[in-house]
């Protein structure tokens, strides 16, 4: 009994070389484009969550001073949360967009480190300092209906 050994598909199975150099090409051109992507979207969150913080503090700059009526000229300071420090400046200027003498435009500017760079977030609102003055002449208040009873 004589064995023969039939060639079989082996052969045809596996990958070449090019194709595996192909392969390893294209991984190397994906991984750090994806790699970089990543980075990039979590730089954008950090940058995106701190902005969000100095919009509050700047919200709450400026309701401070117009609860305090502390706002004439520019004050600034700094606020920590967490590990950042933001630095804030409120500013009163004339009021420009109306012919209207009594009104002040407060700006709160916050600014804030991310990335290597400082950022900023302002805000603006208008007072009326007729409003806010004791001294003003303000209308009466409306007469309330009496309840007497019958």
């Amino acid at each position: 009994m004589r064995f023969v050994i039939k060639p079989t598909r082996l052969s045809q199975a596996g990958f070449t070389l090019a194709e595996l150099l192909a392969s390893l090409l294209f991984l190397a051109l994906v991984i750090p484009a994806a790699v970089q992507a990543l980075r990039v979207s979590s730089l954008a969150g950090s940058v995106s969550s701190r902005k969000g913080a100095a919009a509050r503090i700047a919200d709450r700059v400026l309701n401070e001073s117009l609860i305090l009526t502390n706002w004439t000229g520019t004050r600034n300071g700094t606020i920590t949360e967490g590990t950042t420090e933001f630095r804030w400046t409120l500013q009163q200027a004339n009021w420009t967009g109306q012919n209207i003498q009594s009104v002040q435009e407060l700006t709160a500017e916050v600014v804030f480190p991310a990335q290597g760079r400082d950022f900023s977030v302002k805000l603006v609102t208008l007072v009326d300092t007729a409003v806010l003055n004791p001294t003003s002449t303000l209308p009466p208040p409306p007469a309330t209906p009496s309840t007497a009873s019958r």
